[in-house]
């Protein structure tokens, strides 16, 4: 095992936030009722700071721990998103919480874990690795939904998630299970190689890759196990929702690559299938139910199951260039959700929650620079240009006409024309109807600000998409 200092300096990131959130949580323990006050600092310190360490080593590359972990380009650009949008998350949150009593140290400790286990599987170079980024991730969220105890929705939901999450983990772990028994390894470089040495039982390796697929879809929250993903997103507090879909689909996005592209890239025979299904009717079903929906985190989670949809069509090209454009796509879903679900809590105030497509009645007489906010990202995800949404499907929907998958290309083009509708009547909603609202916002101006700039960062990387696109393509192959 390769345990001296200089290689455990590569996952300095990882240990500096163990380290954080263990004072966190000291902190929280010790100082009773200004220990949210406490946590939310630190926390946002530990997110600032972690994302310096990883900007200052970016360009070098290397594996430690006896290749379990893996340090390059890609982890590097992911992590530092994870933790970019996490404290926008954080901050979007605040005044949600403290409206509704639910501003505790736990919810902080508890979000700096997870965000541990997403840098962990970004980083993974060996199933275990993955396996334990997952479950500290997924752990922390149950928990997080939970946190409302006084809600029977959000018991509820805690539950669904917990039940179907465990059974989703066993699958993927029964997976890794048969591939470790095919090939001999569980190192993700090690199960490559047997791959392209061909010696292997390939019945017994599609079966292990069946299994593997389920877990990754049901993380991503791919049809058909997306079931979790509507009444989690309803059910939840929207500063918990904000939490569950942004940053943790970039880690799923990953767990997916480092699977299916770094371990079994020489089987994408086998895989390729599959996404192809998990694509098709992700982007058929989101968009067709989301047209039915009246509550707007229930609308939002059936247009996220679209957009995992729209992320596998680049994961399922083989190419380096359709992978390119998935994490292009999938990075900038991460904007556009975090967007969304912000101008949510932006609407809400103590006792209201602002989770109805008729609460935005009016919206464009009531807070005309918000409103323009609001319709920048709901034209984004509809994929209208010049936004950046636009470039996303496009480049995903380019990698598959390379590969001469024209059909399925066309069923993507029908489908965005299809969800462009629901994203619309917002539109409609806000500058065409009469509100039925009347109190102005009573988010804090930090949060105003930071919801502004998110706006606009959308619009900006619509006009200028080059620098975030030739970065995607530079990092693979992996």
């Amino acid at each position: 095992m390769t345990f001296e200092v200089s290689n455990m300096a590569l996952a300095l990131p990882e240990m500096f936030m163990l380290a954080m959130a263990c004072i966190t949580l000291l902190a929280v323990s010790f100082l009773g009722k200004n220990g949210a006050k406490a946590a939310y600092s630190l926390s946002q310190l530990t997110l600032a700071i972690t994302a310096i360490i990883i900007y200052q080593s970016l360009g070098q590359t290397g594996t430690t721990f006896d290749g379990t972990y893996i340090k390059d380009g890609f982890s590097d650009v992911l992590k530092l998103v994870i933790c970019l949008i996490n404290m926008l998350v954080l901050l979007y949150s605040t005044s949600y919480l403290k409206a509704r009593d639910l501003f505790k140290g736990e919810y902080y400790v508890l979000a700096i874990f997870s965000t541990l286990g997403m840098m962990i599987m970004v980083s993974a170079g060996h199933f275990l690795t993955i396996y334990l980024g997952l479950e500290l991730m997924s752990l922390c969220m149950y928990a997080m939904v939970a946190m409302y105890r006084d809600s029977f929705v959000a018991t509820e939901a805690a539950m669904k998630y917990f039940i179907l999450g465990a059974l989703a983990s066993g699958m993927l772990l029964y997976g890794m299970s048969i591939i470790y028994g095919v090939t001999g390894n569980l190192s993700i470089s090690a199960v490559s190689a047997s791959i392209q040495a061909g010696s292997l039982d390939n019945t017994v390796l599609s079966f292990g890759i069946v299994f593997l697929v389920i877990g990754i879809g049901f993380k991503l929250g791919a049809v058909p196990f997306h079931m979790w993903l509507p009444d989690v997103y309803q059910g939840s507090p929207t500063a918990v929702t904000l939490f569950i879909a942004a940053a943790p689909k970039i880690a799923a996005f990953a767990m997916a690559i480092r699977l299916l592209v770094g371990g079994l890239g020489g089987a994408y025979e086998y895989w390729q299938d599959m996404l192809i299904m998990l694509s098709v009717l992700s982007m058929i079903i989101g968009n067709v139910v989301a047209i039915a929906q009246t509550n707007i985190k229930r609308m939002l989670a059936y247009s996220t199951i679209s957009h995992i949809g729209f992320i596998l069509l680049g994961v399922l090209s083989a190419t380096q260039e359709g992978y390119a454009a998935a994490m292009f796509y999938a990075l900038v879903y991460s904007l556009m959700t975090l967007g969304g679900f912000g101008m949510i809590i932006l609407m809400s105030r103590q006792g209201f929650e602002a989770d109805q497509l008729d609460d935005y009645k009016g919206l464009g007489r009531r807070n005309p620079w918000f409103a323009l906010m609001m319709l920048i990202l709901m034209f984004s995800m509809a994929g209208i240009p010049p936004l950046v949404g636009f470039y996303a499907k496009l480049m995903v929907i380019k990698s598959i006409v390379d590969i001469n998958m024209l059909s399925i290309a066309i069923v993507a083009v029908l489908v965005s024309v299809i969800g462009a509708f629901y994203y619309l009547r917002i539109i409609k909603l806000m500058y065409f109807d009469a509100p039925e609202q009347k109190q102005l916002l009573e988010a804090p101006s930090d949060m105003r600000v930071m919801i502004s700039i998110n706006g606009i960062a959308v619009l900006m990387l619509g006009l200028f998409p080059g620098s975030l696109l030739a970065l995607c393509a530079s990092i693979f192959p992996l």
